[in-house]
């Protein structure tokens, strides 16, 4: 289970990275709407990860974040998750209380499994906007990944 999430973290990793690096070379198409979804996609990767280690997240789920810091964002995000694939074990339940006060627990796994499944969800709302502005849109699937 471990090499899945090094290998899906790795994946999840390197299509933002692109993403990002199309967002900097066309900074025009960074609208609100790009920016929201680009920053929350992040963000609560980089939330999760903090609700696992017990530390309060520096950000919050739905932060604007500035086209220039999303690179160290993502880069943070792999390796604070790989530190976290390293140090911990998938089945160890994780108590949280969300953003609306609830509390909830459920293992690193299942956190993991989110956290990668979320992000495919909004790149793939992000390449439908960066085709409405007249962008190619990356081919993010997973499969083309491992090609």
């Amino acid at each position: 289970m471990k090499a899945f999430f090094q290998d899906t973290f790795e994946y999840t990793y390197s299509c933002n990275q692109q993403l990002i690096e199309v967002l900097i070379k066309n900074a025009e198409v960074y609208s609100e709407k790009i920016s929201l979804l680009t920053s929350h996609t992040l963000n609560a990767h980089h939330v999760w990860n903090h609700r696992i280690f017990g530390v309060v997240p520096a950000l919050s789920v739905w932060q604007h974040l500035e086209i220039i810091d999303l690179q160290n964002i993502n880069n943070e995000n792999f390796e604070h998750s790989i530190e976290i694939l390293d140090k911990k074990e998938l089945n160890k339940p994780i108590k949280y209380t969300n953003g609306k006060g609830q509390n909830f627990t459920n293992t690193i796994s299942e956190i993991f499994f989110h956290i990668i499944n979320h992000s495919t969800y909004h790149r793939g709302q992000l390449m439908s906007l960066l085709k409405s502005k007249g962008l190619e849109p990356l081919v993010t699937d997973y499969i083309f990944y491992k090609r």
